[in-house]
């Protein structure tokens, strides 16, 4: 059974940095892209970074690029978001999610595409 867990999240001041990671078991992690998400309260889930199976390139939404980022360790079977120079708008719920691809190395930026999800992670950021 496939099973995402985020952790790292937590309450932190406007440029302060927090460390997510999500654990996937029940998978062959290296046939998955990944993702990761984020609900702020009020809002609708939205995109925030993606990363191809190989961890050859990723992609971020406008709104973080530059301070966050994404990488995975397939050894681990776990992937990372560092987020630096975090500000309230930032706070919400995050989620990350896998893709499983038969082949290719594509990234995923639409919620749709993706086929497991995690139980997500809080951040809070205070101002």
């Amino acid at each position: 059974q496939v099973q995402l867990v985020e952790s790292g999240g937590g309450l932190v001041q406007a440029g302060g940095s927090l460390r997510l990671s999500c654990a996937a078991s029940g998978v062959t992690f290296s046939s998955h892209g990944m993702g990761w998400f984020r609900q702020a309260p009020g809002k609708e889930r939205e995109f925030v970074a993606a990363i191809t199976r190989s961890g050859a390139r990723t992609y971020y939404a406008d709104s973080v690029k530059g301070r966050f980022t994404i990488s995975r360790d397939n050894a681990k079977n776990t992937v990372y978001l560092q987020m630096n120079s975090l500000k309230p708008e930032d706070t919400a719920v995050y989620y990350c999610a896998s893709k499983y691809l038969v082949s290719g190395d594509s990234i995923y930026t639409r919620d749709a595409a993706y086929d497991f999800w995690g139980q997500g992670t809080r951040v809070t950021v205070s101002s």
